[in-house]
């Protein structure tokens, strides 16, 4: 393993949370543990980053699950890195300040006062709160934004609404990844926990509300990352939703690209993302249910996984498979930008 060890003792892990099956024999218990064996070995040292959003950073019982999943990634030789939006915390903020929230084409209309709120918000609220839970297993993370030390660089976008451009304020696509801050963290033993905001490329003085989903995609290609993985709120991807039996466990890049189509508007920028990391060299990418606590736990430590994965075309695991447009697919509340 590349990364450096800080010189600050870690607390000893928490683990009471995690149940490892309160009814299981001793010798079930050692099973499940053993399960994991081949997994801790194939992802020792491992660069994983996460899209952390949806129930899972709502909820108190989940995020207390998900900040243990992150702590034990990275006592076990996995070396996590967070990227999290903060749709719902801003909404609730800005009703409570009186800023009226508009979408449009799936995008909030993002007002310079609303900017504000997003930055606040993000960087000073969700992030510490995240910072804080993981920190309460030992000194393992550190909160940063796009902003800071060049790590993402953004251009303004419009939404589109009935084939035409609409302006959305200061919404904007990551463009530029300079992922060193990131890089010097890891290094230094430490989870970094990345907000997504980011500079306007053509005007460094202006901060753009960027899609956090997208974000982690093009960060987890910066890193070679091995793994994306995403948190949303359904099961992962049907092919004819509401058919649950359609759920997709696997699916080859060129297979979602032909479906993606059919998807409904919250879902498309997350399998999108994972199109664009396998595409940039990440070996897999996952959406999964952040709804389940130790979701993430249970994807990388477990033979049968959660969720779905989507691979490269060249990876040769999996036969791209015939897809029918469904009526209708996935829904999903978790939209981004925030």
């Amino acid at each position: 393993m590349s990364e450096q060890t800080s010189s600050t003792p870690d607390a000893p892990l928490d683990l009471s949370g995690i149940d490892v099956g309160e009814d299981l024999s001793p010798s079930q218990k050692a099973e499940v543990l053993l399960e994991a064996l081949p997994w801790l070995r194939q992802f020792h040292g491992a660069l994983v980053v996460v899209k952390y959003g949806g129930n899972a950073m709502i909820d108190d019982r989940l995020k207390a699950a998900f900040a243990e999943d992150m702590v034990f990634l990275r006592q076990v030789g996995l070396r996590p890195v967070i990227v999290h939006g903060g749709g719902p915390q801003i909404s609730e903020m800005l009703g409570r300040l009186g800023i009226e929230s508009e979408f449009r084409g799936g995008l909030r209309v993002t007002t310079p006062e609303a900017m504000d709120v997003v930055r606040m918000v993000l960087t000073g609220k969700v992030s510490r709160e995240l910072v804080g839970l993981l920190n309460a297993h030992g000194p393992h993370a550190v909160g940063l934004s796009g902003e800071d030390g060049g790590l993402l660089r953004a251009r303004r976008r419009h939404a589109t609404v009935d084939g035409e451009a609409v302006d959305v304020g200061l919404v904007g696509d990551v463009v530029d990844v300079d992922p060193r801050a990131v890089q010097d963290l890891l290094d230094a033993g430490r989870i970094p926990v990345v907000s997504t905001v980011a500079p306007d490329i053509l005007d460094p003085t202006q901060v753009l509300n960027v899609n956090a989903d997208t974000a982690a995609a093009a960060l987890a290609v910066a890193l070679r990352a091995r793994k994306l993985i995403v948190l949303t709120d359904v099961e992962g991807l049907y092919t004819s939703w509401p058919d649950r039996t359609s759920l997709v466990s696997e699916i080859a890049a060129s297979a979602l690209d032909a479906l993606l189509p059919s998807l409904e508007s919250g879902m498309v920028p997350k399998m999108e993302a994972c199109l664009r990391a396998v595409r940039g060299g990440v070996r897999e990418a996952h959406v999964i249910d952040g709804r389940v606590a130790h979701s993430v736990l249970m994807e990388v430590f477990t033979t049968k996984g959660i969720g779905t994965m989507v691979v490269p075309d060249s990876d040769g695991r999996l036969n791209p498979p015939t897809i029918s447009t469904p009526t209708t697919s996935t829904p999903t509340t978790d939209g981004d930008p925030q």
